[in-house]
């Protein structure tokens, strides 16, 4: 699951000491210190490593970590928001959706060839980032080409009274006088006819026993005019011409090779990997029967996690220095029933405890976009000033911790579940209420969840 990385800090990552990492992570995840310090040293061990000497960066592997918790507690949005802290290429996968080589389903390396993929287009946007300029200026002048498409040369002998110069100097302002126009929007109601080339994707079956990975890296290197389509004219208004146009010159102006060996660099020197649900493999064969989704698995992670070289269309990649952080609730088995070599791999283990009333408060008021802050401001959308009085926060807190108590325990998601219940009035009233300044209190709270907390068997399915 890629995540895509929107978000910078105002300051430089390299500039942020371990201690200001973690109070990074506090605006957004509550509590949990014990695992925000751990990657906290591991992304600052990073920033030390890239100003040793090359022959000694080599040598020192990253320290992976093993997030030890339930569900719901943070494990995930922690390495998430570490990612976006550090500008890193990051995927999420989970352990189980891989099998042993030979079985059907994902292959391991699969989650090396998704970061490329994620890094190739980090890089790629940096890169329209930096010539949407040209290609826009590029794409104006061809529009303005196909607008007004220049007269034809006068010949020498035909220009007896100095008419070249004239006739330029006037098609030179008419040019102006229409670039005018386009910018004013005056000639958005024009339309225009382009060469568009098509993308065309034929059909066909992968053969037994080979990956689709395999499939994707050599099909367009066999067969290179298969996928480039017909040129065919297409008449378009003028804005959606010159988008398409801005687009077309943007792909001119960026080369991808260069984008390609960029990214495969970052994601080999700076790329993490989250590897959730690492506890549904840690059975160990021969306990229940063998099972092709546990101990195989983990033989088959264990070169990527160690550091081994992998095939992907943009070209071999290390996996030496990529920072692996694994998670698990480890309800049923324990770490220790990782087979040895996988254990040796992930020597930082932290553990992350559940979460409680006092917690829950915190994640509803606290963080930037807190549950509180997102529900007021959906319903600032329809004009409705949403007020939450403290008592009310405190109340939804105490029902999130009993229904959690009572039933499966699934952290701070079941917060997001009490409040969609809490507000269904609102939000399904909200454009015909007359009320526009609509306060929740204790009374509102009890009256919209009390009676589905106090029947068990209810709060089970809707809470």
């Amino acid at each position: 699951m890629p995540i895509y990385l929107p978000e910078t800090t105002h300051t430089s990552t390299e500039a942020l000491t371990p201690r200001q990492i973690v109070l990074e992570l506090d605006k957004y995840v509550i509590g949990q210190a014990a695992a925000k310090r751990a990657v906290a040293i591991a992304l600052r061990n990073r920033t030390r490593r890239q100003k040793l000497p090359p022959d000694l960066a080599e040598e020192i592997a990253p320290k992976n970590i093993l997030m030890i918790g339930p569900t719901g507690v943070g494990k995930t949005e922690i390495a998430r928001r570490l990612a976006r802290l550090a500008q890193s290429p990051f995927i999420k996968v989970e352990a189980s959706k891989f099998t042993e080589v030979g079985y059907v389903g994902r292959d391991v390396e699969s989650m090396v060839r998704d970061l490329v993929e994620l890094g190739v287009d980090m890089v790629r946007d940096e890169r329209l980032e930096e010539v949407r300029g040209k290609a826009a200026h590029n794409a104006e002048e061809r529009l303005l080409d196909i607008l007004l498409p220049p007269t034809r040369p006068i010949a020498p002998e035909q220009d007896a009274a100095g008419d070249v110069a004239a006739a330029r100097d006037q098609q030179s302002q008419t040019r102006e006088r229409f670039r005018e126009q386009l910018r004013a929007g005056r000639l958005d109601s024009r339309v225009v006819e382009l060469d568009v080339r098509e993308k065309s994707f034929p059909s066909f079956e992968i053969i037994a026993g080979s990956s689709v990975e395999e499939v994707d890296i050599n099909l367009k290197d066999m067969l290179p005019g298969l996928f480039q389509g017909k040129a065919k004219k297409r008449k378009l208004k003028v804005p959606e011409a010159l988008e398409f146009l801005a687009r077309e010159e943007e792909q001119k102006l960026i080369d991808m090779d260069s984008v390609a060996r960029t990214a495969v660099e970052r994601v080999e020197q700076a790329g993490i990997i989250f590897v959730d649900e690492i506890d549904k493999i840690s059975g160990r064969e021969g306990s229940h029967g063998p099972d092709v989704s546990r101990e195989g698995v983990q033989r088959d992670i264990l070169p990527i996690v160690e550091g081994t070289t992998v095939n992907t269309k943009y070209g071999m990649v290390r996996t030496d220095h990529i920072l692996f952080i694994a998670a698990g609730a480890f309800h049923v088995s324990k770490p220790s029933d990782l087979i040895p070599e996988l254990q040796g791999r992930f020597p930082i283990r932290v553990e992350l405890h559940a979460l409680g009333k006092d917690e829950f408060v915190r994640i509803l008021t606290e963080p930037r976009s807190a549950l509180v802050k997102q529900y007021t401001a959906l319903m600032e959308t329809e004009g409705i000033a949403l007020i939450f009085t403290p008592g009310a926060i405190d109340r939804i807190a105490d029902f999130a911790t009993i229904v959690n108590e009572r039933t499966e325990n699934i952290g701070a998601r079941r917060l997001h579940t009490v409040m969609e219940k809490l507000l269904d009035e609102i939000s399904f009233e909200g454009p015909d209420l007359l009320e526009k300044r609509v306060v929740i209190d204790e009374a509102y709270v009890d009256r919209m969840l009390a009676d589905i907390v106090k029947n068990e068997d209810l709060s089970r399915y809707i809470l």
